[in-house]
């Protein structure tokens, strides 16, 4: 049961990537590809209808981690304090930003929000970048638990990393730019003119530094966590994942070229589904893994809860994950086709 949790945990937190994923790549190059006032209210209500219901599923993923796996959420959470405030505040931040940007009809007041919004999206896509490097890369979990990580320390894996080191680092670059590829792509599937245009120029640019940062990242988790790789030969179906991000990636390339923007933006989607399946299968048993000793990691099967209420809980789950399907196919149903400066009210 506890591998089952598991992967629904895995599922909603990739799920998540891919939802508001392409949010803060909107909000990212929100201010390249919309260089007015108009074209920025564009950009706006692309995302208006969802971007509050696509932060969710992060609440989502963690109120079943607290569910399946407690004593992860307890020290995940007092452990990575300090980050998760600073998430916290950013997302309150671009929330802010987007609501408040045309309450004053003043340039002044609106290119403060619009720069609020986009430095918002920029810091959190390379704080939850770090924040996936911080799980494979691991953490320094003792007998006593985590306790609370300093920002950076010497900028070096070892034995008590701080939560920013080059290969921190180097993951939440990579999230950056591949969640800027995946939010331009979002914009010339959903958008017209000008916008549509440069978010397609900067989309080959994007996806262009995504392969090469890919690679680098590859390499890097293969030097600081090279028991990634190996449970990764070791499980064959995880493989299935390696290939879903080689396809994604592939698609994303492919389809602009012959004007599907549907099926580049869905590729685009199975790219990062593919990335963070692939990095959390590889991790699989652990959530936390220990630098300081393997004894002490927190890995599915020493941290979940009761067998009963996880089989209680898969049942109500797969009821509402069923209802949020529909909402979600629903929504985006209804919100088919272009939008224009005039499609959100009051962005």
């Amino acid at each position: 049961m506890e591998a089952v949790w598991f992967a629904i945990v895995s599922a909603m937190l990739a799920v998540y990537a891919v939802l508001d994923g392409f949010d803060f790549g909107v909000g990212v190059i929100h201010r390249l590809v919309a260089r007015t006032d108009e074209e920025r209210r564009t950009v706006l209500a692309a995302i208006g209808p969802v971007w509050d219901g696509n932060e969710v599923w992060l609440i989502a993923a963690g109120g079943l981690l607290f569910m399946a796996f407690p004593r992860v959420y307890a020290t995940a959470f007092s452990g990575f304090y300090m980050a998760l405030m600073i998430v916290l505040w950013l997302l309150i931040l671009r929330g802010v930003a987007i609501e408040f940007r045309s309450h004053q009809d003043h340039p002044l007041w609106r290119e403060f929000w619009d720069t609020v919004f986009s430095l918002a999206s920029v810091l959190l896509a390379v704080v939850f970048g770090t924040t996936l490097g911080n799980l494979v890369r691991g953490v320094p979990l003792g007998k006593d638990g985590l306790p609370g990580m300093p920002l950076f320390t010497n900028f070096r894996p070892g034995r008590e990393p701080g939560i920013l080191d080059w290969y921190t680092g180097l993951a939440g670059l990579f999230t950056l730019v591949a969640l800027a590829g995946h939010g331009a792509l979002y914009l010339v599937w959903r958008t017209t003119g000008p916008v549509r245009e440069r978010s397609l120029a900067f989309a080959r640019t994007a996806w262009k530094a995504v392969i090469v940062l890919w690679i680098a990242a590859t390499a890097a988790t293969a030097w600081v966590q090279p028991d990634a790789f190996f449970n990764l030969v070791a499980r064959p179906w995880a493989l299935v994942f390696v290939a879903l991000s080689v396809a994604g990636i592939w698609g994303a390339f492919r389809f602009p070229r012959r004007g599907q923007e549907l099926a580049a933006f869905l590729s685009s989607c199975v790219f990062l589904l593919g990335m963070v399946a692939t990095a959390l299968a590889g991790n699989y048993p652990f959530w936390l893994r220990s630098t300081l000793d393997p004894s002490y990691s927190l890995t599915a099967a020493n941290t979940a809860s009761a067998r009963y209420g996880m089989g209680v809980a898969l049942a109500w789950w797969a009821v509402g994950i069923a209802l949020t399907a529909g909402y979600l196919t629903y929504l985006f149903r209804s919100m088919r086709g272009k939008v224009g400066a005039d499609s959100g009210a009051g962005y």
